[in-house]
């Protein structure tokens, strides 16, 4: 493990380093992801994600993210069939699932799946590298199942039988919207669960690192990073930025006039900004691409058109730049994907850093129990309260 350098105190001895929100503190050592938050780069276990974007499947960057190599063809084909194999889920979890009120959260719905998941998994408490390795290929194959069941269900809609073959790309949108997915949808969406994979040690990320430095189990571990990842300002993000622009459209509002307004409310205009990145998020950059080449296909433009006004805006006002959640809004919606599915859909791609982070983990173990510097009371006594005055 990696350690900061603590700094002194004024009488000479060493005091444990603070930062709020622990930014700028190196907790750990890792080789699967790398970012340069003031060159805009992002690096899967070695390769840019640029490249990745372009030239790698989500199957493959799973591979990679686990293995900390890329597979040969033979090794993703392999990989492929195991995830097919694996995505039926349990008929009780089904059960529940049709339990779930119809307005229920679709991140409280996954969390509690895969919660209840681990109940039928005969290797949920082995520890083992092995039984590991097989839990993330399960957990990698079940969540798309679970988003696209419950969905279904909820709508009132008969459920789509996962296909035994293919992308998960591929089996997510054609289990969603219950028809054959186009080509130009899957190219699209299985590159948008490639740069949605990894990204340091995020909150969820840290969270899933922490339960698993326990020696949790996977499923504890997972369950954990998930209710990290349904905050508003981490996997939550782009429903708000979705929000944003389904107002301005709503309204008839001028882009430019409607930004304007909230930054003059003090008001945070979500999908600008990130705690790492200086400058453009590479993933926003690519998103952006994305977005503009579907926008032609699909005839509709509103959406790339209303967003690049907003950037434009928003980094001659405010020197702020789109992170992810800001394209991946619009992509999403124009792939026809309810608002409420997009933080879920983040999940069933970062399951792979996620369960990555807890292999490397656990290959050299150490419990993470940071310091917390008391700014309490001191010299309080119980006597001044009378408690006992007999």
């Amino acid at each position: 493990m990696a350690t900061s350098n603590l700094p002194l105190s004024t009488n000479g001895k060493s005091k444990p380093a603070q930062s709020g929100g622990l930014e700028g503190v190196v907790a750990l050592e890792t080789k699967i992801c790398h970012i340069d938050g003031q060159k805009g780069e992002l690096i899967y276990a070695g390769y840019d994600i640029q490249d990745l974007a372009a030239n790698a499947t989500f199957e493959e960057v799973a591979f990679l993210l686990w293995n900390g190599r890329l597979p040969s063809s033979e090794e993703t084909e392999v990989l492929i069939r195991k995830f097919a194999a694996e995505r039926t889920l349990p008929p009780m979890i089904v059960d529940i699932l049709r339990m779930t009120p119809e307005d229920a959260n679709p991140m409280a719905a996954l969390r509690t799946g895969i919660s209840v998941l681990s109940l039928f998994d005969g290797e949920a408490d082995d520890s083992s590298p092995e039984a590991n390795y097989r839990k993330a290929i399960r957990l990698t194959a079940r969540i798309p199942v679970l988003i696209t069941t419950f969905d279904r269900i909820r709508k009132g809609k008969e459920i789509v039988q996962p296909l035994r073959e293919g992308s998960e790309a591929h089996n997510f949108l054609y289990m969603l919207l219950g028809e054959e997915p186009g080509e130009a949808a899957v190219r699209t969406f299985d590159a948008c669960l490639v740069l949605h994979a990894e990204h340091g040690l995020n909150a969820s990320t840290f969270a899933g690192r922490v339960i698993g430095a326990t020696l949790s189990d996977m499923y504890s571990a997972i369950t954990g990073a998930v209710g990290a990842l349904k905050g508003p300002l981490h996997g939550g993000a782009n429903i708000r930025v979705m929000e944003m622009l389904n107002d301005i459209d709503r309204k008839n509002a001028n882009p430019k006039a409607y930004i304007q307004s909230l930054l003059a409310q003090k008001a945070r205009v979500m999908g600008f900004g990130h705690r790492v990145y200086k400058t453009l998020d590479p993933r926003a950059a690519i998103l952006r691409e994305m977005l503009d080449d579907l926008s032609r296909e699909r005839g509709t433009r509103k959406w790339y058109e209303m967003s690049l006004e907003i950037m434009d805006i928003m980094e001659t006002e405010k020197g702020l730049y789109p992170n992810v959640d800001f394209f991946s809004a619009s992509v999403y919606a124009t792939l026809g994907i309810d608002s409420d599915l997009f933080t879920p859909i983040f999940a069933q791609s970062r399951i792979t850093g996620w369960t990555a982070h807890l292999l490397e983990q656990w290959k050299d173990n150490r419990l993470i129990r940071p310091r917390a510097a008391y700014t309490g009371p001191r010299g309080l006594s119980t006597k001044r309260l009378n408690l006992n005055p007999g």
